[in-house]
Formats: C-alpha cells, structure tokens, sequence
C-alpha cells in the first residue's frame, strides 16, 4: 500500500473498520462460518473477490473460532491472461492457493453466437468446477465476493427480465444438498470496496470475456440503481432491508403461501374466539 498522508490513512482506517465490521456482521447474521471449517476463497482477480480475501484473512487472525482459508482461482484460458499475477500476490500475503486450469473459454466462444452475452453460460461453466473442487479438498463453505450491490441488481434483473421475485441470498445450499455457499460482502457497499482495492493497491486482473462487452442488462441495472442513489440518498438501503423483510402473504406465490386455506383458517379463528368467549362467560 502506498504512503498515505496522515488525513488519507485516517479515512483507510475508518473505510477498514467498516468493512470488517460489516462483514463480520454478515457472518454473524447468517451463521456463515463455524467453528473448524474450511472455506475456500474463489478469487477471481476482480477488487471483490481480492477485498473478500483481505477481510477474511483479517478476521481469521482475530475471530474467536478457528477457521481454514484457501485461495482457489480459475484460470479459463483467456487470451492474453495474466497468469503469474495471482500466484505471486497470493504468496506474497502467504495464504494457500491453488488454480484451477480450464478452457471455459474455448467453450463459450464456440457455443454463444457472436454479439450474445456470455455470462450465463460462463457462470454455470465456472461454477461447476469450482463446486468439483471444493469436494475434492473437503471445503465446508465456498466463499463468493457479491457484495449488497450485487444483490440488488439481481433481484432487479430477475423481476424485469425472468419474471421472479429473487436475487442471490447471503448463505444457500446448492441444488444437489452438497455445498454451501457464503457471500461474506453481502452488507458491504460497491464503492468502499473500490476504495479500499485502489488504497490497498491490489493487481487487478480484468475480465476481458464478459467485463468489455456491451449492452450487458447487469449494466443497466446498475446504472438505474446509481440514479436512483444519487437522487434519492437511503433509497438503496431501503430496498435492501426490504429483502432481509418479507411477507409472503402480502405477494402472490400460491406455493409460497397457503391463499386456498385461509377461509379455513379464518372459521378456526372464530371458533376459537367463540370458545374464549364463552369460557369467560362460564367463569363470570
């Protein structure tokens, strides 16, 4: 990190204090880490991921349980990606890594047409074998750097274009029982994270896949939520405490909440009022 003049280190601090203690919330919140686990760090090369690892390495020094870190990153074989740069950094703070070699790549660029997007099927593609390898080392939690501006535009994208009330929850078991996935970002706010990866000057490796295409939804979610920042300050967290609070009897999903049963359960609401009724009645 950079010599910082006296102001600048003040503001470092408070920007690191606040992190950690929002991440440590997160984990408290949501019972993300245990004592004993393994958690496997995917690293992506990207301010998150690199943001995640430096809080949980912090924490893992000052947390009253014992918990494992590894570094696990994906190398997907993309042109002109720089492969001595993780490896380095990740010695250097003296966590242990590995890399995984795939050529995801090769498979995107053949299967998507030119001019689509390529995010979907890189997710599914990237999650898999990072799912493969947790297994193979015996990780208990697979640690992903999404962080509480991520949620909201996924919840956005969802409901604008797939039609579901859904965005990417703080902690959930992947759909064969087997893993369990952790977002420890989740109340931590885009833009401390680019500060606090520009103060701690980490090598940030772009995405040249999916990072420079254009007209990518995600970015016109993201902007939208920005307007909607600027213009109305505490909007943003609002909508977030709005997904930590919801009433299903208040949205629409019949199987998320029992409509055809309600009449039933109002004439048992009666009943029972009845049957206080008179026992108060009996005693008077």
């Amino acid at each position: 990190m950079q010599d910082l003049l006296p102001k600048q280190k003040r503001e470092f601090n408070k920007l690191q204090k606040r992190l950690r203690r929002q991440v440590g919330q997160a984990i408290g919140d949501y019972d993300m880490i245990r004592d004993g686990d393994k958690v496997m760090v995917c690293l992506s090369g990207g301010k998150d991921s690199y943001t995640m690892l430096d809080i949980l390495l912090g924490l893992q020094k000052s947390a009253p349980i014992q918990f494992d870190v590894i570094a696990v990153n994906l190398d997907q074989k993309q042109p002109g990606f720089p492969e001595h740069i993780l490896p380095a950094y990740l010695e250097s703070v003296g966590v242990p890594y590995h890399i995984i070699e795939r050529d995801t790549y090769s498979i995107v660029k053949e299967v998507v047409p030119e001019g689509k997007t390529t995010c979907g099927l890189c997710s599914r593609l990237r999650r898999g074998t990072l799912y493969g390898y947790a297994e193979e080392i015996g990780a208990t939690k697979i640690a992903l750097g999404h962080h509480r501006d991520d949620i909201l535009e996924t919840l956005f994208l969802n409901m604008f274009f797939g039609g579901t009330l859904k965005a990417m929850p703080p902690k959930l078991l992947s759909d064969d029982g087997k893993h369990i996935v952790i977002r420890p970002l989740a109340y931590c706010e885009e833009p401390d994270i680019e500060a606090f990866a520009e103060a701690r000057e980490f090598p940030i490796i772009p995405c040249n896949l999916c990072g420079s295409q254009d007209g990518l939804q995600r970015q016109v979610i993201k902007d939208m939520l920005q307007t909607w920042k600027r213009a109305h300050p505490g909007r943003l967290e609002n909508m977030f405490r709005a997904v930590q609070n919801v009433a299903p009897s208040q949205l629409a999903d019949r199987e998320l909440f029992d409509f055809e049963g309600l009449e039933a359960k109002r004439e048992k609401q009666q009943s029972q009022r009845i049957e206080a009724l008179d026992m108060l009645a009996y005693k008077a």
